[in-house]
């Protein structure tokens, strides 16, 4: 089968300028997953029972993602959102760049620290738009702040998200005949963490330094808005939940159930009312439920993309233009992980379809272990910035669109693809040939 008329590069094609032609993500998956399963000769009634039949996938996240929405939206309404939110607007005074900074560091913590992901990101963001546009600030700037503390932080660093992320790459290339461990994956990763780091400043500092302008819309911000600015007994039962979270991710390893006894925490500490619980859980779908149901869709994308057998026939085409040489190796192994993952959007659900190839491919080859782990790495993160199906640019869209002048595609996926995708491809290309 010709490369060129591979179901799955097709298949991403297809998906790839939908989204930038402005359909609805979820329209564009669909039809893109049925294009790569009519190509390889599968029936579109076979290819949706395929495609449904893979939402369990994803299924885990999509129900992480609703709790913790409705953990986001709880927090929320107890005010203690807005007042960190007003308190970092103190800080900050007028400094667009420390905005920036900030906001990337804050996004950081929701990964390792305070694991609650992108929950944080439609709760926190609205209120400060105003100041957002007082400031002038290019909101693709903003954009990849957010998308670098989502991202980078579980790529190098083993706690919360890491200590996952880390995990699946490990126990997949051990499963598949290169035995690591997650110290292995950590001792090299934070290499792909600085390569990002450069495409944030790259950002900030480089292609959106100049002042954006942009309308002063009224949000709706009735969630955010706190009572006072003097912490009460609810907040501090918040801050409880907030700890429990913490502990409980890092126990049980289930962002579905730590965010489950964040809410239970709040409700058991009366930090929710009773008769407001269903209010609050309408709230978390009403705030995750979009990005929750693109997660399952991607789950049965990737379920369709594996059952056409394109995947294999890709990489059996990429060693004939290999030729046995690494540089050439490097550079066709991180392109196939950019067209896996671009599709999937998760980095996470790829990584097991990535090892499967990338552990044989890389042995024969010639690759170290050490250079294994940064290809199998950043081959699998490309699968989140510049992804339209991705969370981590699907949750920094969410906040810096309530106004409605953020687009998804062009002020999110492009500028995120371009300063960090890059910048991953070209490390571990290079870093690979020497270690």
């Amino acid at each position: 089968m010709s490369v060129l008329t591979n179901p799955v590069l097709i298949s991403v094609v297809v998906l790839c300028v939908l989204c930038l032609l402005k359909l609805n993500v979820l329209m564009s998956l669909i039809i893109a997953a049925l294009t790569g399963a009519v190509l390889a000769g599968i029936g579109i009634p076979e290819a949706m029972n395929i495609l449904c039949g893979g939402f369990g996938a994803n299924a885990g996240t999509a129900l992480a993602y609703i709790f913790l929405g409705t953990f986001a939206s709880a927090v929320a309404a107890t005010g203690l959102a807005d007042i960190m939110s007003k308190k970092l607007s103190r800080i900050m005074g007028k400094s667009g760049v420390l905005l920036l900074l900030i906001l990337a560091g804050v996004a950081c913590l929701s990964q390792n620290l305070v694991p609650v992901h992108i929950a944080f990101i439609p709760i926190m963001i609205p209120p400060m738009l105003a100041l957002f546009n007082e400031m002038k600030i290019d909101r693709r700037a903003a954009a990849c702040s957010l998308a670098f503390g989502l991202k980078a932080p579980y790529i190098c660093v083993p706690f919360g998200f890491g200590s996952i992320f880390m995990g699946i790459i490990a126990s997949n290339m051990s499963a598949n005949g290169m035995e690591v461990t997650i110290n292995d994956v950590a001792r090299y990763n934070w290499i792909l963490g600085l390569a990002m780091l450069a495409g944030l400043l790259i950002a900030i500092f480089v292609t959106y330094r100049k002042p954006r302008a942009y309308q002063t819309v009224e949000v709706d911000v009735s969630n955010t808005e706190a009572v006072s600015d003097k912490l009460t007994r609810e907040h501090y039962v918040t801050i409880v939940a907030v700890v429990g979270v913490v502990v409980i991710q890092v126990l049980s390893e289930s962002l579905a159930l730590s965010a489950l006894s964040g809410v239970l925490i709040m409700i058991l500490g009366g930090a929710i009312r009773w008769n407001k619980i269903d209010d609050f859980f309408a709230s978390g779908v009403g705030l995750m439920g979009m990005i929750a149901m693109i997660m399952l869709v991607a789950g049965g994308y990737a379920a369709v993309m594996t059952a056409t057998g394109a995947v294999d026939e890709l990489v059996s085409a990429a060693i004939d233009i290999m030729g046995g040489s690494k540089w050439i190796a490097g550079i066709v192994i991180t392109l196939i992980g950019l067209l896996v993952t671009m599709g999937i959007g998760s980095s996470f659900s790829t990584v097991p379809v990535l090892a499967v190839l990338y552990v044989p491919l890389c042995q024969q080859i010639g690759f170290s272990a050490p250079a294994t782990i940064l290809l199998m790495s950043a081959a699998a993160a490309l699968g989140d910035a510049g992804s339209p199906a991705s969370d981590t640019t699907l949750g920094p869209t969410s906040g810096l669109n309530a106004d409605g002048q953020h687009d998804h595609i062009w002020d999110t996926c492009v500028p995120t693809f371009l300063h960090f995708n890059i910048p991953l491809m070209v490390v571990s290309i290079i870093v690979a040939q020497f270690i």
